[in-house]
């Protein structure tokens, strides 16, 4: 997908040119609070005056003085293409969130196999599932393949073992997917289940379905914005 680079007060960020392309896991830029609305610091109660400048998060779009809002930190959500400045409490988000951008990201788009089940159906078919490189499909390849729109994605559940009482580990095993149908108010269920083959594919397996849940969470973010 094409992209440009386009000048925002916030900094320069490069975004897809047509708007349907986005990520869903994106975030628009907030308004910021204006000037002549914020006297004081809104973290700090600090009074603005000619020495102590005013700074808007570049995520909050809130007013803060440099010692609230002096952390220069990467927002790829945004699509930033430098780190940029952001309050404490926002940098701590973006902060794990980069770590989401730079390691579970690409567990996603690499893959995992999983028995995949359709609805009600008794059967289930060996599938490599993967997150698309512009992050919009989950893609499904086996002898049958499946393009879902991650958009279309209502429910994620994970599927859970180990759990003891004296408060073991537990560990992702599957997960229960529910999408609507392009075009339908249609809703489609998928069981994913991972495979016991080898030791080294429950391994992969499970970490792939952590970082679909931290998808999961990121993309319901983006749409209550």
């Amino acid at each position: 997908d094409a992209k440009k680079l386009v000048r925002s007060p916030s900094g320069l960020r490069m975004v897809p040119e047509h708007r349907a392309a986005r990520s869903p896991f994106g975030l628009d830029e907030p308004p910021w609070v204006p000037d002549k609305e914020c006297p004081r610091c809104m973290q700090c109660d600090t009074k603005f005056d000619f020495i102590t400048r005013k700074h808007h998060c570049r995520r909050c779009g809130k007013c803060f003085c440099d010692k609230c809002c002096s952390k220069k930190v990467p927002l790829p959500r945004m699509c930033f293409v430098d780190p940029v400045r952001q309050c404490a409490e926002c940098a701590l988000v973006s902060q794990k969130e980069t770590e989401f951008y730079d390691k579970q990201l690409k567990v996603l788009m690499n893959g995992a196999t999983f028995f995949v089940t359709l609805g009600t159906s008794d059967k289930s078919e060996l599938m490599v599932c993967r997150l698309s490189n512009n992050q919009r499909y989950l893609v499904l390849d086996g002898d049958s393949h499946y393009e879902i729109e991650i958009i279309q994605i209502s429910t994620v559940q994970i599927l859970t073992e180990g759990f003891t009482p004296g408060g073991g580990n537990t560990r992702a095993i599957g997960m229960i997917l529910q999408y609507k149908v392009p075009g339908s108010e249609e809703v489609t269920q998928m069981k994913f289940t991972a495979s016991e083959d080898f030791s080294c594919n429950k391994k992969l397996s499970a970490s792939w379905l952590a970082a679909m849940h931290k998808a999961t969470k990121l993309l319901y973010e983006s749409r209550d914005q």
